[in-house]
């Protein structure tokens, strides 16, 4: 016996896709498709009702009224030909004189199918995903007010289909925004209040110890303690404006504006102990950003401060580089410092990693830095990765999504 041939719809691929976009192939039984089945069966009078999606291989029935399998294979499908060869209802008053279904499995055997009407589920994009079918044992014609209650009901079926999906896409996207806020609260919490009290004591010791030099006329020590203030109070705005973060996270991402990057470098360079023997070149150009100051300031802070703490070179040179296309600010740091082994490339943005490697002052990471910048980037729907050779240097390359 041969198989019933059927054509396939334009774009089958788009159609696949849009398909599985609903994610409801093979999902548990739901009560708002099953009243919309129940009615279409008592409307039409047929001890059959179904709502049928078609993959590549078979027909899958999202909800069944009657004894029937819960699937059939494609080419045995009623409904493979409803959503080619019509956008508003077919019907099949006696299947076994129709030349398309007359050797149908379905039609000479179980479930003996005579009767079939079905109207195609065509969703906002114009793909038709199965139907809204009823059947019949027996000959049968719908009346007008029968044809019209069914494509109504079809039409209820994509609006549940639709809605179903997007309460999903709103679940998902509560469950980014609740881990983005969590990770983004406790790093801004921790880390400030980690960082404000000890600075809030430098602060005061060195202002009173600038008191004392002007009293003493020691007017080049005291212009020394007054960088060492104006430090302290840069560091301590950027606290604030983490804690501020801490009790409103949303702001790292939302809270955008005009960054002056070579300024922001500046300032960045001067809160980290840069010896006299490294150089640090910031772009040749000055550029103007908008993204938020904070988020880059501390990526800038961890990155450039590695890249100064693990440079053993007598003359060491860091450089920093920026560029920007329509979408994307990208950025690149690069040393000649001591480098990283290539199998440990992906290791060091993990949390809590450490390559047991001394910095030039003898001192061991802690292992979070570089996972905190990794994080921050991809908070800023970016991406960070990095190139290394042993004893030549270290390039980091990342980018952030312009707003």
């Amino acid at each position: 016996m041969s198989k019933p041939e059927f054509t396939l719809p334009d774009n089958e691929s788009e159609r696949l896709a849009a398909l599985a976009s609903y994610n409801l192939l093979d999902t548990l039984p739901e009560e708002d498709f099953d009243e919309l089945t129940l009615l279409a069966s008592q409307i039409c009078q047929t001890p059959i009702a179904l709502i049928s999606l078609l993959d590549d291989k078979r027909q899958w029935f999202k909800s069944v009224v009657g004894e029937l399998a819960s699937q059939t294979p494609k080419e045995h499908a009623f409904c493979a030909h409803t959503i080619v060869e019509t956008t508003e209802i077919m019907v099949v008053n006696d299947a076994r004189e129709d030349d398309r279904f007359a050797a149908n499995p379905l039609v000479t055997g179980d479930p003996n199918i005579v009767f079939y009407a079905g109207v195609p589920l065509i969703n906002e994009d114009g793909f038709p995903l199965g139907s809204l079918c009823v059947i019949d044992v027996e000959p049968k014609h719908l009346t007008t007010d029968q044809i019209k209650s069914l494509k109504i009901l079809g039409s209820q079926v994509i609006a549940q289909m639709e809605l179903r999906k997007k309460v999903a896409l709103l679940e998902q996207t509560n469950e980014k925004l609740l881990e983005t806020n969590t990770f983004i609260q406790k790093f801004a919490s921790t880390a400030a209040h980690d960082i404000k009290n000890p600075l809030s004591s430098i602060l005061l010791t060195s202002q009173a110890l600038q008191m004392r030099l002007k009293n003493s006329g020691d007017e080049k020590s005291s212009s020394l303690v007054g960088l060492t203030i104006n430090a302290s109070k840069r560091l301590l705005g950027l606290v604030d404006e983490m804690l501020n973060y801490s009790t409103e996270p949303s702001l790292l991402i939302t809270d955008q504006k005009r960054v002056e990057l070579n300024k922001l470098l500046k300032n960045v360079v001067e809160l980290i102990d840069i010896p006299h023997s490294i150089t640090v070149n910031l772009p040749r150009l000055d550029h103007s950003l908008i993204c938020s100051s904070v988020a880059l300031e501390q990526i800038f802070l961890n990155l450039l401060t590695n890249s100064v703490r693990y440079n053993d070179k007598d003359k060491g040179i860091v450089n920093v580089l920026f560029k920007e296309d329509d979408n994307y600010y990208n950025f690149k740091i690069n040393d000649n410092g001591m480098g990283i082994a290539g199998h440990n490339l992906e290791k060091i943005f993990e949390k809590a990693v450490t390559l047991n490697t001394l910095d030039r002052f003898n001192k061991k990471g802690n292992g979070l830095g570089l996972h905190t910048v990794k994080l921050l980037v991809e908070k800023l729907k970016g991406s960070i990765r990095v190139e290394s050779k042993v004893g030549e240097g270290t390039t980091f390359e990342f980018s952030i999504k312009k707003r």
